[in-house]
């Protein structure tokens, strides 16, 4: 999960909020007696109002709040009262899923969600100081989770101290992580069975896992963030947070647990065309992605590689962009031809990456093709 607020290029942050416009008053009880969540979480303070989701970009599967005492229901009736005003929104707290109903007999896909939290960004370096991993069934036909959820989440002592910001970010200190290690044959055995990993931002989580536990190296990962174009969803934002609040959820961010139920229950969500994200990303896992370097480019191309989202790699010097399918490459070869390297025979390098090498460190197959 991304670190410090850290997110990859390529998704706008979400723009400070405008003037408030004056509505017309309307009586509510006293601030004590509402509910917590409306009308808004103040870990979303700084965040403008969300756009309203369509009837198709609705959850359906939201989960059933607890049983409350006879005092909370009054608050439940204003919370309702409250999001049928134009004027609201309410954002009830996430309430974590333990079970998401029984499996008939359905083809399923045994996905596990991530997420780590560190003592910085570079995993050659750094450490994992808590790991926690969702591993559920998800139905083959409709992507909705089904059956229960097995939980793993552990602490682990990095053997030097926490850095203070680290421990302002996740409330994780030395004495939390003292003495304790990750169990490697639990971990094991929960990643041995699952068919996809995956975490929203893959290219933190997976180099950090890799390096302390190898059997990530043999599973198919998928991105949340980079695996599904949330702009073109509708989305203000592709971070978790904001997901989870155009959902209708808020929830205490930055600790590993939480993190992952919020993310499976966004993903269980549907997107704009119905297809949950959990199918949309079960699809991409079967897909070859591109990273393709525009070699040789000439120096006054910068700006067109720049607008046209290519980023600037210093150590090799070149302008690389990634492409998630064969069209995509044969389109932008294409582009390439003829907005940068126009009547010059140029060859640009190809690094063709499956789900086993997606957002981990290693390198791909590279190969070079003629534009």
């Amino acid at each position: 999960m991304s670190f410090f607020g850290f997110e990859p290029g390529g998704v706008d942050k979400p723009k400070k909020a405008g003037r408030p416009r004056l509505v017309k008053a309307v009586a509510v009880p006293p601030a004590a007696a509402l509910p917590m969540a409306a009308p808004v979480s103040p870990a979303l303070a700084d965040t403008p109002a969300a756009p309203s989701l369509n009837p198709a970009q609705a959850p359906s599967n939201l989960p059933t709040p607890p049983e409350r005492p006879h005092a909370m229901t009054e608050h439940e009736a204003m919370a309702q009262a409250l999001a049928q005003h134009p004027d609201f929104r309410v954002l009830r707290r996430l309430v974590p899923r333990s079970d998401y109903g029984a499996v008939n007999g359905q083809a399923t896909r045994r996905v596990i969600v991530l997420d780590t939290e560190t003592t910085g960004l570079d995993s050659k370096s750094e450490s994992i100081i808590e790991l926690a991993m969702l591993s559920v069934l998800v139905d083959a036909a409709t992507g909705a989770p089904v059956g229960p959820v097995s939980v793993y989440e552990s602490f682990e002592d990095p053997g030097k101290p926490i850095p203070p910001q680290i421990t302002e970010i996740t409330g994780i200190d030395d004495s939390m992580v003292q003495g304790q290690r990750i169990d490697d044959a639990a971990v094991n055995a929960m990643v041995q069975e699952a068919d996809l990993v995956l975490a929203h931002n893959a290219g933190f989580d997976r180099p950090f896992v890799e390096a302390r536990f190898p059997v990530f190296a043999s599973k198919a990962w998928g991105c949340s963030f980079q695996g599904i174009d949330w702009k073109k969803e509708g989305s203000g934002s592709a971070k978790l947070e904001f997901l989870a609040s155009e959902r209708g959820w808020f929830y205490d961010a930055h600790r590993a647990q939480v993190d992952c139920h919020a993310l499976l229950q966004v993903l269980a969500s549907p997107l704009a065309n119905g297809q949950t994200g959990l199918t949309r990303l079960l699809a991409g896992a079967g897909q070859t992605r591109y990273k393709l370097r525009a070699t040789g480019a000439p120096f006054e191309a910068k700006d067109k590689l720049k607008a046209r989202g290519y980023r600037w790699d210093g150590e090799g010097r070149v302008w690389w962009c990634s492409l998630g399918s064969d069209a995509l490459l044969d389109a932008e070869c294409a582009w390439l031809r003829a907005e940068v390297y126009g009547a010059r025979s140029a060859r640009v390098q190809l690094e063709a990456q499956d789900s086993r090498v997606q957002y981990s460190s290693r390198s791909g197959l590279l190969s070079e093709r003629v534009v």
